[in-house]
């Protein structure tokens, strides 16, 4: 039914679109009519917009569960066909270890660390935890096993180094603390300059050399310099970090399956000549670790940390194990044991993820 215009007055009849009138208004035909067909669109679109989004992040969640079979695919690709891999530089190991560790940074917050730095107790332990306890771990299952002493003193060497980076992959895959997880990573790999000296020297009786301002600056470049720059992206541009987060964990496991394919294609020779006992040995100090260190907070801290400090104490950076064998240990036996964990810490770590992703999270 027209409206009658007034004399003289452009026709002008007013009409209801059905997303007009859902919003109780009614758009005159000239010049609106169009802009409400695209409104409509619009409105349209977003279901499935929204169902898209849904959609990316289950095969996003999907991908990550499946982190341990990439990583012994990778692994299997490293150890029978290495040429793939072992040329990868040292500059691309770097910037892949880089963007690890950026991807977790775009979903952190300053609170987080706030909220972290309000438990130095939690902290104390998971420090502890690797560098007293997985040395002693490996030094008994070494001669529970009877390694002999070149293998142990390897075994001892990949006990006494820093937290993995890869460990705060596998803590937000399985829904830890991933602050407490950078917190511990970036606090024992500082640890590391003067404790593996230490603990060598004790246990082994042998002066580990470490090149302390390397491994400060390398902390710097690898760990803090990219979670600082995704904090900042997080809390400058709240919008875009939260699209594109669904996107961290399969960078993520991209980049730990380049580096672990990596650094077992350049030592597979040693990994493929290694013994039965020293498969269970490396895989016993990873899976050993761990266990004791869920089970023994589980008693005093939430779910969330007690997973979080299980993913940490599990996994050793055992490249830097392997690299400081290879430099100062005249035996060649010695860097064995830490090319035969690259594997197990990789495997073992994921395995934790996706098991600890598929429990149910207390709350703090």
């Amino acid at each position: 039914r027209g409206v009658r215009s007034p004399p003289g007055a452009p026709r002008l009849a007013r009409i209801a679109t059905p997303c007009a009138l859902s919003r109780g208004a009614a758009l005159p035909i000239d010049r609106r009519v169009h802009g409400a067909a695209r409104m409509c669109a619009s409105e349209a679109s977003e279901p499935a917009s929204t169902e898209a989004v849904s959609a990316f992040q289950s095969f996003s969640n999907g991908f990550s569960t499946l982190f341990p079979v990439w990583t012994v695919l990778v692994a299997l690709l490293g150890l029978y066909r290495p040429a793939l891999l072992a040329a990868i530089p040292t500059s691309t190991f770097t910037g892949l270890l880089g963007i690890l560790m950026l991807s977790m940074g775009i979903t952190l917050s300053i609170d987080d660390f706030k909220r972290v730095l309000q438990r130095p107790g939690v902290m104390v332990l998971g420090f502890l935890g690797c560098y007293v306890m997985m040395p002693l771990l490996a030094l008994g299952l070494s001669n529970l096993l009877g390694l002999s002493s070149a293998l142990t003193a390897g075994m001892v060497l990949v006990g006494s180094v820093n937290g993995g980076q890869a460990s705060n992959l596998c803590a937000y895959i399985a829904k830890g603390d991933v602050a407490l997880s950078v917190m511990m990573t970036t606090v024992t790999t500082i640890g590391a300059i003067f404790l593996t000296p230490l603990i060598s020297k004790l246990l082994l009786g042998t002066l580990v050399p470490v090149d302390a301002v390397g491994v400060a600056i390398s902390t710097i470049q690898v760990v803090l310099v990219p979670i600082v720059l995704g904090m900042l992206a997080n809390a400058k541009f709240p919008k875009v970090t939260k699209s594109i987060e669904p996107f961290s964990p399969i960078v993520g496991v991209l980049a730990t399956c380049v580096l672990v394919g990596s650094a077992v294609a350049q030592c597979s020779a040693p990994i493929l000549a290694a013994g039965g006992t020293l498969q269970a040995a490396a895989a016993l100090l990873h899976i050993i670790g761990g266990a004791i260190a869920y089970f023994g907070l589980k008693n005093f801290y939430s779910e969330t940390t007690c997973r979080t400090v299980a993913i940490e104490t599990s996994m050793k950076s055992s490249a830097f194990g392997y690299l400081l064998a290879k430099l100062h240990f005249a035996d060649f036996l010695v860097r064995v044991p830490a090319a035969v964990s690259v594997v197990w810490m990789a495997l073992v770590g994921s395995t934790l993820a996706v098991v600890f992703r598929a429990l149910p999270t207390a709350k703090e």
